[in-house]
């Protein structure tokens, strides 16, 4: 299955931008294997940052975890204020106290304006992203989270794997 669309301008992206190697991963908050895969993405990217460019896509599986969704809005609505990284990986980080309030706490934590903050958990525009990134995922194949492309061909394996399949392809 090959990735559709490709990444493009839409997309939240980290790393070197530049990069020929491109890594995707569809994600959902909630997901304990998304948040397992965490620290070993983080780790890639500190290893491999200037080599890579990192997309984030986002998958609630919403039936599931009923937090996904609000936190994939909320890690958009960071975005409008330049934060999204900075939501995302909050939200990783404290996966386990996952609920509205808490995301709330998060915002706070990073400084956001709360009201413009709020405004925007509402706004249409946000909901649709979180459900287009879904939409993409399900174009792709994406079955399960997370999921991984590399230079739009989907990966199966784990985020350790994919670590060491670049470990042993990197330059250098």
């Amino acid at each position: 299955m090959s990735l559709k669309p490709s990444v493009n301008k839409n997309d939240h992206a980290q790393g070197n931008l530049n990069s020929d190697l491109v890594i995707v991963e569809y994600g959902d908050y909630q997901c304990p294997y998304c948040g397992a895969a965490y620290p070993v993405l983080k780790a890639l990217m500190k290893e491999f940052g200037g080599q890579v460019k990192f997309v984030f896509r986002n998958f609630p599986l919403s039936e599931m975890h009923q937090y996904a969704k609000p936190a994939a809005i909320a890690a958009e609505a960071a975005n409008l204020q330049g934060k999204f990284w900075e939501m995302h990986d909050a939200i990783y980080e404290n996966q386990g106290y996952l609920n509205e309030n808490f995301l709330m706490k998060l915002a706070e934590q990073l400084n956001l304006n709360i009201p413009q903050f709020e405004k925007d958990l509402q706004k249409i525009e946000l909901a649709e992203k979180v459900d287009s990134d879904f939409e993409s995922g399900v174009m792709s194949g994406v079955n399960g989270t997370p999921s991984f492309f590399v230079n739009d061909k989907k990966f199966d394996g784990s985020a350790m794997e994919l670590l060491q399949l670049i470990r042993e392809n990197a330059v250098g």
